[in-house]
C-alpha cells in the first residue's frame, strides 16, 4: 500500500484514548519483531491538514530533516499547500533533486565533493537553492569551479531571526551573522556582483518562537512574554530587510516559521512560505504548546526483556537520544503503559533502559512498551522503516533514509 494523505481524514481521534489507540498499535503489530518504529496513517493525515488549516493559506515548505522518508515528503506534497522541500545537507539535496525540482538548503555547506556535482550537474543546480550568510561560502564554490565553467548557482541568504534582547542580549539559537537590514543588504549586493551566482531567496527561521513551547507547565509566562517581544520586534526588522533585499533582487521567496510559529509567521505581510517539518511526525518536544496539539504519528515499541525487581522492567535498547542539550527532555517518552519513567542515574541506556511505575509491576517478559522520541526526524536515523499502521492493521512499510542506503548527517 503506498501511503495516501487525500483520501478523508478520519472523523474521531482515536490518539485522545490512549488506551485504544496504544491497544490497536500493539496488535498491528503483534507479529512483527521488535525493535520496531511505526507511523500511524490516520495520525499523520490529521497532522498535515491540521498544519495546513494553521498556516492560512501560506505554503508550506516541509522540512526533511524532520521527516527522513521519502514516501512520506512525497505523500506531504501531494496535499494542496504544501510547495518544496528544505533540506538539511546538500548530498541529500542532489539526491532528493532526481525527482524534486524545488529544494532550498537549510544551511550553508562546505562539502566539496557535492558542491563539485552541482556545478556539473544543469538540472540539479536549477532546482536547488544554496543556503549563504558569509562570502567565503561563495569563494568555496568559485574554487571549485569557476563561474565561466559552470551553471548559474541559485542562492538565499539566512538572516539572524533571534531576538538581542535589552538587558538580556542574545535569544534564540547561533545562526546567521548577518541580523540587521543594512547588514543583510551588503551581502546581497556583494553577491548579486558576483559572475555565476544568482540571489532568489531569504530565510529567517524564529526558533525561539517555533521551537519553544509555551505551554509546558514550567516558566510559561515568562516564554510568552518574550516571544510576544521577540515577534513583535521581528516583524518590523523581517519587513526592512525584504524591503531592502527586493531594491537588489527579484526574490523568488521569503521563507520564515517552524511547526511551532505558523500562525504568527503566516501574518507577516513580507513572508511568502512557511516552513514545517516537526508537526508532521510530532516528536513529544511538540507537545507543550498552546496554538496546536499534534497526534503522536511516530512512535517505537521496545520489549521487555528482564524483571531485575518486582517494581522494574528492563526493555532492550532505548539510548535514542535526540539532539541538542543533554536534558531530560531529549530522551525517548515511554508513553504506553503510562506512568513508566526512567531510572534517574540511568535514563534512556544505549542497550537497556530499566523502568519504574506501577505498569511496572504488571509488565512481563516479552510485552512491549512505547516510547516517543522527542524529535521527529531522528527517529528515522536509528531504523530501517517504518510500518505503517491504520486503526488496528499493519498495512504497508515505509523506507527511512536509512533504509534506502543513505546517511547524510
Amino acid at each position: 500500500m503506498s501511503l495516501d494523505l487525500l483520501s478523508s481524514p478520519a472523523a474521531t481521534k482515536p490518539w485522545d484514548d490512549p488506551a485504544s489507540y496504544w491497544g490497536a498499535m500493539t496488535h498491528a503489530l503483534a507479529d512483527v519483531s521488535g525493535p520496531v518504529a511505526a507511523i500511524n496513517a490516520d495520525a499523520l493525515r490529521y497532522n498535515a491538514l491540521d498544519l495546513v488549516v494553521r498556516a492560512g493559506g501560506v505554503p508550506i515548505r516541509v522540512a526533511s530533516k524532520s521527516v527522513r522518508v521519502r514516501e512520506v515528503l512525497d505523500a506531504v506534497l501531494a496535499l494542496p499547500g504544501y510547495r518544496g522541500i528544505l533540506a538539511f545537507t546538500l548530498p541529500e539535496a542532489l539526491w532528493l533533486a532526481a525527482t524534486h525540482d524545488d529544494i532550498v538548503l537549510g544551511y550553508p555547506t562546505a562539502d566539496r565533493g557535492a558542491l563539485a556535482a552541482l556545478t556539473t550537474d544543469e538540472a540539479a543546480a536549477s532546482r536547488i537553492t544554496l543556503m549563504v550568510d558569509d562570502l567565503a561560502q561563495l569563494d568555496l564554490v568559485d574554487a571549485i569551479a569557476a563561474p565561466g565553467s559552470r551553471p548559474e548557482i541559485r542562492v538565499a541568504i539566512d538572516a539572524d531571526a533571534s531576538w538581542r534582547a535589552p538587558g538580556l542580549g542574545h535569544i534564540g539559537v547561533l545562526r546567521s551573522p548577518l541580523h540587521e537590514a543594512a547588514e543583510v543588504a551588503s551581502l546581497a549586493r556583494a553577491i548579486a556582483r558576483r559572475p555565476g551566482f544568482r540571489l532568489v531567496g531569504l530565510m529567517m527561521y524564529e526558533a525561539q518562537i517555533a521551537g519553544q513551547g509555551d505551554a509546558t507547565g514550567s516558566g510559561d509566562a515568562v516564554i510568552r512574554w518574550m516571544q510576544r517581544r521577540s515577534g513583535a520586534e521581528l516583524l518590523d526588522r523581517r519587513g526592512a530587510i525584504v524591503a531592502a533585499l527586493r531594491d537588489i533582487a527579484a526574490l523568488d521567496f521569503v521563507n520564515g516559521g517552524g511547526t511551532g510559529s505558523l500562525e504568527l509567521t503566516a501574518s507577516d505581510q513580507a513572508v511568502t512560505e512557511l516552513t514545517a517539518g516537526s508537526g508532521l511526525l510530532a516528536g513529544h518536544l511538540f507537545d507543550g504548546y498552546r496554538a496546536f496539539d499534534p497526534a503522536p504519528a511516530a512512535a517505537f515499541a521496545l520489549e521487555v526483556v528482564r524483571k531485575p525487581a518486582a517494581d522494574v522492567a528492563t526493555v532492550l535498547g532505548g539510548g535514542w537520544i535526540a539532539s541538542g542539550p543533554a536534558v531530560e527532555s531529549r530522551q525517548p517518552r515511554a508513553v504506553w503503559p503510562p506512568d513508566l519513567r526512567t531510572a534517574p542515574r540511568e535514563g534512556s541506556g544505549e542497550v537497556q533502559t530499566p523502568l519504574r511505575g506501577a505498569a511496572a509491576r504488571r509488565l512481563r517478559v516479552g510485552d512491549r512498551v512505547w516510547f516517543r522520541h522527542a524529535k521527529s526526524g531522528e527517529l528515522a536515523e536509528r531504523v530501517e522503516r517504518y510500518h505503517l499502521v491504520e486503526g488496528e492493521r499493519l498495512v504497508g512499510e515505509l523506507a527511512t533514509y536509512r533504509g534506502e542506503g543513505k546517511a547524510f548527517l
